[in-house]
């Protein structure tokens, strides 16, 4: 189960992990399965833990006063999941994150997180890097909701994302894209012809 989480640091970083920098990376994270519907966290709960995805998909999404969710982000295996504001600042979650399959994780808190980046140099390239591809694909999902065209915004998510599509209804993605799953219907019908 950890192979995937030691190939992964080893292809997001210049610093190749030594056999006993493995071994701590082994170590600090636990493996935990979910089954599909299971909670990863729910809303109000201080999130404790941050996942890496072996192998299934989850959703993070919030619930508004009239019962409509809003999925704010889809995970897949490779992913990272977790509520980074709650985590770090200790602050009950606005989110829920649940497993859409059955998922297998490696979990870490962020004191034993912490902890590793201070004895793995590779771990901290990696997190930079990521926090700077997390950066810019927030940014690039803002502006594409501000600015695009339903139609755009699905077109953009189908072409840097067509995992997705095959792993999630239409109504979650539809949700992810905040449009109606009416509009993602008709756009699709659309693409088609």
């Amino acid at each position: 189960m950890h192979e995937k989480l030691i190939d992964y640091i080893n292809q997001h970083t210049s610093l190749p992990l030594t056999k006993v920098e493995e071994e701590l990376v082994i170590a600090a994270f636990q493996p935990k399965k979910l089954r599909k519907k299971q909670y990863f966290l729910q809303e109000g709960d201080v999130c404790k833990y941050t996942s890496f995805i072996v192998k299934g998909a989850m959703r993070q999404f919030s619930v508004d006063d009239k019962g409509v969710e809003h999925i704010v982000h889809l995970f897949i295996e490779n992913y990272w999941a977790s509520d980074r504001e709650s985590t770090i600042m200790l602050t009950p979650s606005k989110y829920n994150i649940e497993a859409w399959e059955d998922t297998e994780l490696l979990v870490i808190t962020r004191a034993d997180m912490l902890d590793l980046m201070d004895k793995i140099p590779a771990l901290v390239e990696m997190i930079r890097l990521m926090d700077e591809r997390n950066a810019i694909a927030n940014q690039r999902r803002l502006s594409s909701t501000i600015s695009n065209t339903a139609e755009k915004r699905y077109e953009e998510f189908a072409k840097n994302h067509p995992q997705f599509i095959q792993r999630f209804p239409q109504h979650i993605i539809a949700s992810f894209l905040g449009i109606t799953k009416e509009t993602l219907s008709r756009i699709r019908k659309q693409s088609l012809k």
